[in-house]
């Protein structure tokens, strides 16, 4: 094969929409070119063996936060070995501050923002002549209008086994720092009828999983609802949506439509950031923050959809009691998951010019993580740091529908950060804490912090128990009976969030 497409996904189920796109558009390379997908957890010389036995003269590499570094390593073997093959970088991790990256010093070629149709060209020169003069490829101005979708080049393989990524538009007309989508002028929508075509398309092969990633799905609101209805008009026990929302803009005719979704059908990813005007100022996003807590309490109480919320830590003039009214206010709300973030630097963000005022200081390695800022020092920041680990333990996971909410209480926060404290202190690690001994550590732990009767918070852990799934007696009560089995539902949603679908 002359041209691979690869690139490393966190998980199997991950698919790549960018590699399928340069597929899409390869011209007179595409029957000569394939995609090859691989996963972190491989060993980089592994993948080196695979990509090389297919005798490649160019492989293009997808680079991302979450697979520098598996990445760097797979380049270094590939051009050990095999120094003829041509290494195309491309993706938002090489995009910017190439001068400072072991992985574009070892590459021949880079691409830098989006290459549907540049790559092919680039492909073509290394080839065929003339050979390329400049290492570092600006990024393709190709309109979307003119580029061929990429649906066709999932296999049935893909529609089987892993999410199907789509998008209905590009780009961002926001400009939030934190974000590379603020470096975008608008958004752009593909054509509509065009876009469903293919959505049909998929759909008559099989495909149910569907994830949209578009940066604002809301923002066109007649398109939004011109796409829900299309699903709707399809809608099975397995179909499964995925939309990111922008939080206060969700008019009523959006939400009929929402309301007309069955339990376990529809998921919406929202972001909040925070809740604090002068934070968002600081980082140049716009957002009717009582707007967004009434849509985001609708969503809670008037819709089936499960919602998946975002707060991020560490962002620029934020300080512990920031974080805390954002978190206690968002708890309040009732969304089914908050995912709490830790800031991390993306090269080619603003967010960098906050640096000094704020004294931002970012791990130097992946992910790029905040360590401190001039109102969170280190040890602090370390201590929110487990606190999103255990929330996401605890919480997100779904298994504690009984017992969270006598640890939180009146003030979730608090309470939650007391408890991640003492677990840390208790078991010294935030990973690989088995869920049995976990129900041990939360029956001792609400115990000790909190003013608890013993028997309560032994009934809550029980019910929660009894719902886990787990083989054998709970070994933090003293109990000769069998706790009973919960079946869940069955439907086509991931097991996480079935299981706040089956709480609720």
């Amino acid at each position: 094969m002359t041209v691979i497409l690869t690139t490393l996904n966190a998980r199997f189920s991950h698919s790549s929409l960018g590699l399928r796109y340069l597929l899409a558009n390869m011209g007179e390379l595409q029957g000569e070119s394939e995609i090859i997908e691989f996963t972190i957890q491989m060993r980089p010389i592994d993948i080196a063996e695979k990509l090389l036995a297919r005798r490649p003269k160019i492989i293009g590499i997808g680079v991302y936060i979450w697979n520098i570094e598996e990445s760097t390593r797979l380049v270094a073997i590939l051009k050990q070995v095999a120094p003829e093959v041509k290494i195309v970088l491309g993706g938002p991790e090489v995009s910017f501050e190439h001068d400072q990256q072991a992985i574009v010093a070892q590459a021949d070629y880079v691409m830098c923002g989006l290459s549907d149709r540049s790559f092919g060209k680039l492909c073509q020169q290394i080839l065929n002549g003339p050979q390329p003069l400049m290492k570092i490829h600006p990024s393709d101005s190709t309109p979307i209008s003119e580029l061929t979708l990429p649906y066709a080049f999932y296999t049935d393989d893909d529609i089987k086994n892993r999410v199907i990524y789509v998008e209905a538009s590009r780009g961002c007309p926001f400009k939030c720092e934190f974000c590379l989508s603020s470096l975008d002028k608008t958004a752009y929508p593909f054509d509509l009828d065009t876009f469903l075509a293919e959505m049909e398309r998929l759909y008559e092969r099989g495909a149910r999983r569907f994830k949209f990633v578009d940066r604002t799905f809301n923002l066109k609101v007649e398109s939004s609802i011109r796409i829900m209805a299309f699903f709707l008009e399809r809608l099975d026990e397995k179909l499964f949506l995925h939309f990111e929302l922008i939080p206060d803009h969700l008019p009523e005719r959006l939400k009929e439509v929402i309301k007309r979704f069955p339990a376990g059908s529809l998921q919406f990813e929202i972001g909040v950031q925070s809740f604090n005007p002068e934070v968002q100022h600081n980082i140049s996003r716009r957002q009717d923050n009582q707007k967004s807590a009434d849509n985001i309490l609708w969503l809670s109480q008037e819709s089936h959809a499960h919602m998946h919320t975002d707060l991020i830590i560490g962002l620029p003039g934020e300080d512990i009691s920031s974080i805390q009214q954002s978190f206690d206010t968002l708890v309040n709300l009732t969304p089914h998951e908050i995912q709490v973030g830790i800031l991390k630097r993306l090269r080619g963000t603003p967010l960098i010019r906050h640096t000094e005022t704020y004294q931002l200081r970012f791990n130097p390695h992946p992910p790029y993580n905040i360590l401190s800022t001039s109102l969170i020092d280190f040890a602090t920041m370390q201590r929110l740091s487990r606190f999103t680990r255990y929330w996401d333990l605890i919480a997100n996971s779904g298994r504690f529908p009984n017992t969270l909410p006598l640890i939180l209480a009146n003030s979730p926060f608090n309470n939650f950060l007391a408890l991640s404290d003492w677990l840390f202190a208790t078991t010294r690690q935030t990973h690989k804490i088995a869920l049995p001994k976990l129900f041990e550590y939360l029956h001792s732990g609400a115990q000790a912090l909190f003013d608890l009767e013993k028997g309560v918070i032994e009934k809550s852990l029980l019910n929660d128990f009894n719902a886990s799934g787990i083989k054998g007696y709970p070994k933090f009560l003293n109990t000769s009976t069998t706790p009973a089995r919960g079946e869940g539902r069955q439907t086509a949603m991931p097991k996480r969030q079935s299981r706040h679908l089956n709480n609720g």
